[in-house]
C-alpha cells in the first residue's frame, strides 16, 4: 500500500470513530461529497497534521460542498 492510500485509510477511520458512523456510511459520504478528491489534493499539507484537524477539515470540506 503507497503512502496516500495508507492516509485515506487513516483518514476514513479517523472520521469513523469522530461521527461513529460504519465504514461503509463513510465511503457514501466521502463519495457524495468528494472528500477523496480533496484528500488527494491536500495530501502534502495534511498528511503531517493531527489527526483531530483532519477530522475537521473533511467537516469543512463536506458542510462546504452541501
Amino acid at each position: 500500500m503507497d503512502e496516500e492510500t495508507a492516509f485515506m485509510v487513516f483518514c476514513i477511520e479517523k472520521y469513523k470513530t469522530s461521527e461513529k458512523l460504519s465504514g461503509k456510511q463513510v465511503i457514501a459520504l466521502f463519495k457524495k461529497y468528494g472528500v477523496l478528491g480533496f484528500l488527494t489534493e491536500c495530501y502534502g499539507a495534511l498528511h503531517t497534521t493531527p489527526p483531530e484537524y483532519i477530522v475537521e477539515d473533511i467537516k469543512l470540506c463536506i458542510a462546504a460542498r452541501q
